[in-house]
């Protein structure tokens, strides 16, 4: 029984749809285990791209299962317009997906909360508008509508009625919103139940019963370790737990069949929405890493903060996800720089901290220790041979191992499936 999970070690937008791509080729079964459709998961191939918001990434590998877990919170119209996006690419999922009958869905007024919240907020997070975090809120108040919920239509009603009544009384009055009519949003849902039926399974049993047959299962997660809610810069955080936990709960699976946990890590670093973000470099260097990374997230199109890269973010993100290897995306977007800084250590009132700060004021004050490198200037994208990549591009792969203890044994060097080097 053996599973490797891939993961953000950053605050997301590390390249991790790249990554799972690369080496689903491996694997029998690629599942992802939280999140929504707030990630967006971008894949390059032979210049063609796809960006996936809620179906693994391994889905664009033909005979490939792909399972979507139970942790996930799912919008079936998301849902449906990936599926539709698939196909007209000529990319069948019949057979191929599954999804859980545990996992929970957003509903219509999960989306309206979540756009009045933020609006309304002094203080916005920043996200995406999908209805992930009210989705989430419902589930941890045991009041959520998970898939299951559908096949009693009785039972799913009268939940249904229930929370709406509660919701409008938040839309109308407190946001002067317009009332959402329960009628509609039940036959809108059970029509949603009809498409999506060929796709539900118990996943939990499927995986583990996989794994005892000798299936290899490649755990996809969303987002970034530094926005996991419970070990990330809370409150700017998502709203569930992209950490390697996350694998174990959003599947179903012991954490003993884990043995292989590949980081996904910038070869800088960038944040979306609101938050600290220590290294962020509001001048032309920022300007330049956003323009030549193509900075902008996939699922909104906000561009994203830009800054070098962190390390001790890295190496707490590296700590609590018992990370084994590295993958370093994004090395070709600092081609036209002269030097590159690395932060390698935070000071607050002077002093040289030893851990990473939980609050948000400490975050905000802290202060970058850094080191300045030579850069590589430029190379060709195509390189195929580790030992082909100039010295200096070398030197910072070894600086980076040194610094966090952990190998490097993926380094993307363009956005496409096959300039990447496998180590």
């Amino acid at each position: 029984m053996s599973v490797t999970a891939i993961l953000g070690s950053q605050w997301g937008d590390e390249g991790k749809g790249k990554i799972v791509d690369l080496l689903s080729d491996d694997f029998d079964i690629v599942a992802r285990y939280q999140g929504g459709a707030n990630a967006g998961h971008t894949i390059v191939i032979n210049g063609k791209k796809y960006i996936l918001h809620l179906i693994p990434s391994g889905i664009l590998h033909p005979g490939k299962i792909c399972v979507i877990g139970n942790g996930v919170v799912i919008d079936p119209v998301a849902l449906m317009t990936e599926i539709e996006m698939l196909a007209k690419e000529g990319i069948s999922v019949e057979g191929r997906l599954f999804i859980s009958h545990k996992a929970h869905l957003i509903m219509p007024y999960h989306k309206m909360l979540d756009a009045m919240s933020e609006k309304a907020s002094s203080k916005a997070i920043g996200t995406t508008g999908r209805g992930i975090g009210p989705a989430y809120i419902d589930k941890f108040s045991r009041v959520g509508v998970r898939i299951v919920d559908l096949l009693d239509r009785k039972g799913f009603e009268e939940k249904l009625r229930n929370n709406l009544e509660q919701k409008n009384r938040i839309i109308c009055k407190l946001y002067d919103g317009e009332e959402l009519n329960v009628d509609e949003i039940l036959s809108e849902y059970l029509d949603y139940d009809k498409l999506m039926d060929p796709f539900i399974t118990n996943t939990t049993s499927y995986l583990n019963n996989a794994m005892r047959e000798g299936k290899k299962v490649l755990a996809e997660g969303a987002q970034g370790a530094m926005l996991d809610v419970d070990h990330g810069t809370y409150p700017f955080v998502t709203s569930s737990n992209p950490t390697i936990g996350g694998a174990c709960t959003g599947l179903g699976i012991p954490p003993t069949v884990i043995k292989r946990i590949i980081g996904v890590v910038k070869a800088y670093t960038t944040r979306v929405g609101n938050g600290p973000f220590p290294t962020e470099q509001e001048n032309e260097n920022g300007v330049k890493l956003q323009n030549a990374g193509f900075e902008f997230g996939s699922t909104t199109g906000r561009p994203r903060r830009c800054g070098w890269l962190d390390l001790p973010a890295l190496n707490y993100s590296i700590m609590i996800n018992g990370i084994t290897d590295i993958a370093l995306t994004k090395i070709d977007v600092m081609n036209d720089f002269d030097t590159i800084k690395v932060c390698t250590g935070y000071k607050l009132n002077g002093k040289l901290l030893n851990n990473y700060p939980a609050d948000i004021p400490s975050m905000e004050q802290v202060e970058c220790e850094y080191v300045e490198l030579p850069a590589w200037k430029s190379f060709s994208s195509e390189i195929k041979d580790y030992n082909a990549l100039p010295a200096e591009l070398k030197d910072y792969i070894a600086f980076i191992e040194k610094e966090t203890g952990v190998p490097v044994s993926i380094a993307s060097v363009g956005p496409g499936r096959e300039q990447t080097i496998v180590r």
